[in-house]
């Protein structure tokens, strides 16, 4: 092979992820589509600022999935720490992804995160002894942030004492998310946050 030719690195040796876009143009910063065979980066990035936005998107989509025990303790529970065992899951999702559509998993990955992410939020402001809401401008790693969290929990609460496993929920919350479909639990959690800061502003 001659020094000249480049070599496309393919997510998991299956899916090339170079091409593919960021629409929303608020995320393209933040979305990472690092090559990599496995999107194991061992949190290299751990304790630096926003240096989360440079880790795949898909491997943070797994370090997501891993908080499956107790909702404020993370990584506890029957999943905490098993990433080897998430990667798998979110392997064997894409390639029912890409049964189901025939796209490329990954861009609709993107896509979804994109339809989940929401916009604005609310924070607290006390202000003379008032508690008031107001409604605020969501950063772009946080919305990155709030869509995997939405996936996430979708996942987690419709496997949970459930037959269907835990690929095929992911999978099944991916397709609708990417449509912007109601009956995805991330849309439905994004549309509700919008609509309370909206009452908010």
């Amino acid at each position: 092979m001659s020094g000249k030719e480049q070599v496309n690195i393919l997510l998991f040796n299956k899916w090339d992820i170079s091409k593919i876009e960021v629409k929303d143009l608020g995320l393209q910063k933040v979305i990472s589509l690092k090559p990599a065979v496995i999107p194991v980066t061992f949190g290299r990035h751990e304790h630096q600022r926003l240096k989360k936005a440079e880790v795949n998107i898909v491997e943070r989509l797994a370090n997501k999935l891993m908080h499956f025990g107790k909702k404020y303790a993370k990584n506890t529970g029957r999943m905490g720490g098993k990433k080897a065992k998430v990667l798998n899951v979110v392997r064997t999702a894409l390639d029912i992804i890409a049964l189901e559509t025939g796209k490329n998993p990954v861009e609709l990955l993107v896509k979804a995160i994109e339809n989940a992410s929401p916009n604005e939020d609310t924070t607290r402001i006390v202000y003379g002894g008032v508690v008031y809401h107001v409604s605020v401008d969501v950063a772009p790693l946080r919305r990155v942030d709030l869509a995997l969290r939405f996936i996430a929990e979708g996942v987690r609460e419709s496997t949970y004492s459930n037959p269907q496993t835990i690929e095929e929920a992911l999978a099944k919350e991916i397709i609708l998310a990417s449509n912007n479909d109601m009956a995805s639990h991330a849309v439905k959690k994004k549309n509700e946050q919008e609509r309370i800061a909206m009452a908010s502003r």
